[in-house]
């Protein structure tokens, strides 16, 4: 008797009938279904499988392609993986190090190369990229005992980065992925084969290559060229710091939180970003006859707030009396608010402030006049006033933080010479090993759920729920002005994964197995499964990361 299952499909909103053990591809042909976008993964309850997932129970299948997060996820790394193969061939000595996304691609090395990365090197990778690509090579999944695994890259040169990951993972077995012979490992799916790979590219960046990407809102387009030599040199910089205490990845971290180094490196960490703040405080300082506004931006949960506290006494320490003002408070009243593309308030939206009012009080506190400070009642969504006064006085510094700080348009008659930009974010320079890297907003995500949860009494699922839309407003109203600051500050941690772990896990574990939010959810889970976990008592109270995970000696 032919054994057969049921499976609902999202995408056709029916249920539909198979033999035990068909594939997701199968059904995806057999179901005609018409993506808009090239399909790449499925969501089967919720999890990202492969499209050689073989159903053997009930599911609840969603086919997604490249327009979704998790779908280009699946296309970047199947890319990583082919790259990966082309540079073991043609440059069987050298290390591809994928580090970290910039300039809307992601920034690659290649280690031991025994010449420079010029438009010659990146066109015969192009070049093998391509045949490989075309020649639609099998992309095999096997699992194995994770001893077994850790032998086959331990014979592997140069791929030794991922034996301290396996050594350090704690589970019994182990996925791995194969083209023809070539081995690597990735945290998560990949397409079923190359030819699904079409748009990339491959061009020389400072003393290495972008790999580019694309688009997300359109990707049958590539991303656009972007330079962010700013943001460059701040990675630059904490990687080499990352070199100077030998821990280039998560399993290096791991292995020297095994020795009980964590307690050192928690006190470089934040010895450095003292170090950073002071010298910004310094900076400030040397042009304190004009500077009177200290601008300070950042996307969500980057840690702006007690980065502005800490600068304050950093500030003081110069001999200048700083005070700190939200641009929150300028916010409009709530039926002024802009509406976004579905018709809801966008808070996030520059005209969310009242431009002319704060434009019209920076003027007055420049002519040397008083002014009364606005407040914001969010919960009743309007602007109150509670009488408190500020005039800037010779050695006065007003520190002004918000998303939008970085806009020209937010202070257009402003002169230039009476403000100074900070740009604040989460930039993780540590990597899962030199072909995983870490994207940054998980860092910021992880933070803001758990703020969320501890201080203002929402659910990771409502967090998650949300961040699309953050995101959305971060592209448009942040990011595209990052560069225009006059210094930035990487308030990551190296460390702090580790911590945020403990506190994360609990309340991730929440969410309902059964809701769009479980994607999402299940991934940090399985990226929370690489760190091993340190606590946090030797963090100081006024640590940045003490902002989200509670204890801090500022008031917020």
């Amino acid at each position: 008797m032919e054994k057969l299952v049921t499976i609902y499909c999202k995408n056709t909103l029916s249920y539909h009938t198979y033999q035990l053990g068909t594939s997701l591809i199968e059904i995806y042909n057999d179901l005609n279904i018409n993506l808009k976008f090239q399909v790449v993964a499925a969501r089967v309850n919720y999890k990202v499988e492969d499209l050689n997932f073989l159903v053997y129970k009930p599911k609840d299948i969603e086919f997604i392609d490249l327009s979704v997060p998790s779908g280009m996820r699946v296309y970047v790394r199947t890319l990583s993986m082919v790259l990966a193969k082309a540079v073991s061939e043609l440059f069987p000595e050298a290390i591809l190090r994928i580090q970290h996304p910039i300039s809307k691609g992601y920034y690659c090395q290649l280690d031991n190369l025994n010449q420079p990365i010029s438009e010659e090197v990146t066109t015969k990778l192009k070049e093998r990229v391509n045949q490989i690509i075309s020649q639609g090579k099998r992309i095999y999944t096997e699992e194995k005992q994770t001893r077994e695994v850790k032998d086959l890259f331990a014979n592997q040169e140069l791929q030794k980065d991922k034996i301290a990951l396996f050594e350090t993972l704690g589970t019994p077995y182990c996925r791995f992925f194969r083209i023809d012979d070539f081995i690597d490992y990735y945290n998560g799916v990949l397409l079923p084969s190359t030819n699904y790979l079409s748009i990339y590219d491959l061009i020389p960046y400072y003393d290495g290559f972008l790999l580019k990407i694309p688009n997300r809102e359109n990707p049958v387009l590539l991303e656009e060229n972007v330079l962010q030599p700013k943001i460059y040199d701040i990675f630059k910089e904490y990687v080499g710091w990352n070199k100077i205490m030998n821990i280039n990845n998560v399993g290096e971290f791991n292995v020297s939180c095994r020795n009980n180094q964590s307690f050192n490196l928690i006190k470089v960490s934040e010895a450095l970003h003292e170090k950073k703040v002071a010298s910004i405080a310094d900076m400030i300082a040397q042009r304190a006859e004009k500077v009177r506004f200290v601008l300070v931006s950042g996307p969500s949960s980057s840690g702006k707030t007690t980065f502005s506290k800490r600068l304050s006494i950093q500030l003081m320490v110069s001999g200048l009396k700083p005070l700190v003002i939200s641009l929150d408070n300028y916010f409009v009243n709530r039926d002024e608010t802009p509406l976004d593309e579905n018709g809801e308030w966008d808070f996030e939206h520059l005209h969310s402030l009242d431009l002319e009012l704060f434009n019209q009080q920076l003027k007055q506190l420049l002519n040397g006049e008083e002014i009364e400070i606005p407040f914001y009642n969010f919960e009743a969504g309007r602007r109150e006033y509670k009488g408190e006064k500020l005039k800037l006085n010779e050695d006065s510094i007003l520190i002004l933080e918000g998303i939008h700080a970085l806009n020209p348009e937010l202070i257009p008659d402003i002169p230039s010479e009476t403000t100074f930009k900070i740009y604040v974010s989460a930039l993780t320079t540590i990597s899962i090993d030199n072909h995983n890297w870490i994207p940054t907003a998980d860092t910021r995500l992880l933070r803001r759920i758990i703020r969320d949860y501890r201080f203002r009494n929402y659910s990771a699922r409502e967090t998650i729920g949300r961040w699309p839309s953050v995101r959305r407003g971060e592209e448009k109203w942040i990011f595209p002005y990052q560069e225009n600051a006059d210094v930035m500050f990487n308030s990551a941690l190296l460390f702090e994964l580790a911590v945020l772990k403990k506190h994360a896990e609990p309340i991730l574990a929440e969410v309902p197995k059964y809701c769009d939010e479980y994607t999402e959810t299940h991934r940090l889970i399985k990226f929370l499964n690489y760190f091993v976990p340190i606590h946090d008592r030797e963090i100081p109270p006024t640590s940045l990361l003490r902002e989200f995970v509670g204890g801090s000696s500022f008031r917020y």
